[in-house]
């Protein structure tokens, strides 16, 4: 009877550590699909691709999680402050009036700095025409 006790209680503890792990990946992704689309241009001398223009908005103490993107990203932050983790390179802290650039399949992840005020930044993509919000950004494997 103990040894069913033991196996329950490693199994829920299993559980909850598969969960909590789950729900972090599912909360980054749900950052990548978040943003407002405020202009999208065609961009004459690449047939087939256009410029597009996304208002980000990451709260308090959240991130993006680890993703990439298929061609360039320009990012300018308006307010707020964001920790820029690009993989293999360390951290880097742009604030309110700084920009970053992130490169096609760079794995990078972008942090508020603060756990108390929101960050809003400026994304310049360059993308296939009709791309949706959630395709601009893919999760990092």
């Amino acid at each position: 009877m103990k040894r069913v006790y033991f196996l329950l209680a490693i199994a829920l503890a299993v559980g909850t550590v598969v969960g909590v792990l789950g729900s972090r990946l599912l909360s980054a992704q749900e950052g990548l699909k978040s943003g407002t689309i405020l202009q999208r241009t065609d961009i004459a001398s690449a047939k087939g691709m256009e410029a597009i223009l996304v208002l980000r908005n990451v709260p308090p103490g959240k991130e993006s999680g680890k993703h990439t993107q298929s061609g360039n990203e320009i990012v300018y932050v308006l307010d707020g402050s964001v920790v820029l983790e690009v993989q293999g390179k360390p951290p880097k802290t742009v604030e309110a009036g700084e920009a970053f650039t992130t490169g096609p399949g760079q794995v990078h992840n972008v942090k508020n700095a603060s756990t108390t005020a929101p960050v809003k930044a400026l994304a310049f993509y360059i993308a296939k025409k009709g791309a949706a919000l959630e395709e601009l950004a893919v999760p990092a494997k």
